[in-house]
């Protein structure tokens, strides 16, 4: 008998298992994750989904250990033990977008038991342009728009466009020795944010950006006209210019970019409630109460923007939601 969980438990173990059960109680369809940060957005989705009928366990790989179970470990261990009552649900990262070119990447996209983000990763979610404004209201309990966020993510994102396709276009050659994505996302993060002139740090990226572009053509000439097919082809798979955010790495969209873009909108946001409590109090016991109460209603960016779930009406969530609907339809 396996010691881990992943050698006991199967697809067929937890029908095995749910078939001992009243006729009357519902059926579990254990849905394993990544990390302890996936579980809150697998939640949320598969909810939608339960009913008198089914219900979802989501948690991750191992119950034996605090390791976390990485997309390469779900597909290893779980890969066989995958099927109607056990399923994975992983970050799609660059594996949709090689459309088959691994080994992974042709498992992730040809397995019915295997949901995927089609973003990069969650936090790519998190940073949906549309939400960002709720998240700083969240934050400083102020209304006031000092961005228009989906327009900035829009222009961010046609800048870092050209660039974004040649970073796949290595990817797909399997040569990231000389351009990693790390070294494609040194090119597209921002520097200093000005919430009076936003633009200027996209400015600065462009210059990089272009610089870079033309490095790449020169060195690679053969792969100009690869380039410009990939964008037909990437266009079906849903990525366009005014989007590609969606499909860059998460943790450098949240961190280098969409951060660097909220604090000091967070700032400015806080600094204006904190001049109008200033401007109507009446006296200073008024004043400092006031004050008080606002700095213990606030929350930090940081944490509302993890928290962040105004991501539903994405495109790409939808394409999640219509996996699930399929998976749906093939478990008796």
């Amino acid at each position: 008998m396996g010691k881990r969980l992943t050698e006991n438990l199967s697809s067929l173990y937890i029908g095995a298992a749910n078939s001992l059960k009243p006729k009357c109680a519902r059926r579990k369809i254990v849905a394993y994750v990544e990390s302890y940060d996936d579980i809150s957005f697998w939640r949320s989705l598969l909810a939608d989904y339960e009913d008198n009928t089914r219900y979802f366990e989501v948690m991750l790989p191992s119950q034996s250990s605090l390791a976390k179970g990485k997309k390469t470990v779900l597909m290893n261990q779980l890969g066989n033990q995958l099927g109607e009552n056990m399923i994975a649900c992983v970050d799609s990262d660059y594996d949709y977008l090689l459309q088959g070119r691994t080994q992974t990447s042709r498992y992730i996209i040809n397995c019915s038991y295997v949901l995927q983000t089609y973003a990069y990763a969650i936090e790519n979610y998190h940073c949906y342009a549309e939400g960002l404004h709720e998240v700083c209201v969240m934050a400083t309990l102020n209304d006031h728009m000092l961005i228009d966020f989906p327009a900035f993510m829009k222009l961010y994102s046609q800048i870092a466009y050209p660039l974004f396709i040649w970073s796949v276009w290595f990817y797909r050659q399997h040569n990231l020795s000389e351009f990693s994505l790390l070294d494609f996302c040194s090119y597209v993060k921002l520097d200093q944010v000005s919430t009076r002139h936003p633009e200027r740090s996209l400015e600065v990226m462009a210059k990089k950006v272009n610089r870079k572009l033309k490095d790449l053509e020169h060195k690679h000439p053969e792969g100009v006209a690869e380039i410009e097919a990939m964008k037909k082809e990437l266009k079906e798979l849903g990525v366009y210019p005014d989007n590609t955010y969606m499909f860059i790495q998460g943790h450098h969209i949240m961190d280098n970019v969409v951060m660097r873009l909220l604090i000091p909108v967070c700032t400015v946001l806080r600094r204006e409630r904190e001049e109008q409590i200033h401007q109507l109090a009446l006296h200073d016991m008024q004043l400092q109460n006031e004050l008080t109460s606002y700095q213990r209603s606030q929350l930090g960016v940081e944490t509302v923007i993890h928290k962040n779930t105004n991501y539903k009406n994405s495109p790409l969530y939808k394409k999640i939601q219509k996996d699930v609907e399929n998976f749906l339809k093939i478990i008796r």
